[in-house]
């Protein structure tokens, strides 16, 4: 805005630099620029200034799908005043001399124009597409057929209006189709996240089983081992008997045969000592008695020979004394 200084007959004018200045005088213009300061008077001459800076104009507005879908598209509009004596000949930026305000209204007048046209575009786009495009591909589609239609409009560059972005921020359905619609969404994610929690389950079940059975083929291989354990231990144990029977039949056939040779020695000394006594005379075999019977005996405290016994004896031993010394005759 304008700082105006009033003084009686003339009054002083300083602008901003972010400002076009346009003087008038006598209907004609006689100055314009940026930051001006000038004197004049309010009597013969008329002031517009032209904002040259960026201006934003957001926009809200609702429309109908190709399907009679209700949805609401906002967003916004940047756009500048790049040439100001054409603007100011079709939009009126006059200001008030003492105040420095504009008397009209003229940026409302030019955000109007741009929010019909960036209705208009986004209209003829949004009619002629179902809801589910336009949720789908509706931001970059509706913004690059706003700014390309208002970069291109007749009438913004008569008005010199340049647009310098514009952005859609959303497209939204009514709140009831718009739960219809992510219904679907919602349940699908739904499902792959129990098919992965599944999946999950599968795979740890799978993992148990391949646990078990590794256990299982662990304790049959420790089972099988243990078998092959107890039977070579049988083998050793029944080889060991065996071994043993036949060194204990091998003991016992040397200890029959050793006895059966003590038997025949036996046999064959009592052959020899009985042919020995076979030959000796009575008297001779009744004193080999006694004195084996003497030999046992450790004391004979009382002895008692009948007539009987002795008789024959002596008559032996008589007869035995008599046939040596008719032999030593």
């Amino acid at each position: 805005m304008a700082q105006i200084t009033n003084l009686p007959l003339v009054r002083h004018l300083r602008s901003e630099p972010s400002v076009q200045t346009l003087l008038y005088r006598g209907g004609e213009l006689r100055r314009s620029g940026r930051g001006l300061a000038f004197w004049f008077r309010p009597l013969s001459t008329a002031v517009a200034e032209v904002p040259l800076d960026d201006r934003e104009l957001s926009f809200l507005f609702g429309a109908r799908s190709r399907d009679f879908q209700q949805v609401t598209v906002q967003g916004a509009v940047t756009y500048r005043l790049v040439d100001p004596e054409a603007v100011a000949e079709r939009v009126d930026f006059t200001i008030d001399l003492r105040t420095g305000r504009w008397l009209r209204a003229p940026l409302e007048q030019v955000n109007g124009l741009m929010t019909q046209l960036a209705q208009q575009l986004t209209l003829d786009y949004l009619t002629g597409a179902p809801l589910e495009a336009i949720l789908r591909d509706g931001l970059s589609e509706a913004r690059g057929r706003i700014g390309g239609g208002l970069r291109a409009e007749p009438l913004l560059v008569d008005l010199g209006v340049e647009v310098a972005a514009v952005r859609v921020a959303a497209i939204t359905p009514e709140p009831e189709v718009e739960r219809a619609l992510q219904t679907p969404a919602r349940e699908g994610v739904q499902r792959e996240a129990d098919e992965a929690t599944f999946a999950r389950r599968a795979q740890a079940v799978e993992k148990e089983r391949a646990i078990a059975e590794n256990e299982l083929e662990s304790q049959v291989e420790l089972a099988r081992r243990e078998e092959a354990l107890v039977n070579q231990r049988g083998v050793n144990e029944r080889r060991r008997a065996e071994e043993q029977a036949a060194a204990q039949a091998i003991e016992a056939t040397a200890e029959s045969e050793r006895i059966e040779v003590l038997q025949r020695a036996r046999v064959g000394a009592e052959r020899e000592r009985v042919a020995v006594y076979r030959d000796l005379p009575p008297a001779v075999l009744w004193g080999l008695a006694g004195r084996e019977l003497a030999g046992k005996l450790k004391r004979i405290d009382h002895l008692n020979v009948s007539p009987d016994a002795l008789t024959p004896l002596l008559a032996n031993l008589a007869e035995t004394g008599t046939r040596r010394l008719e032999n030593g005759r």
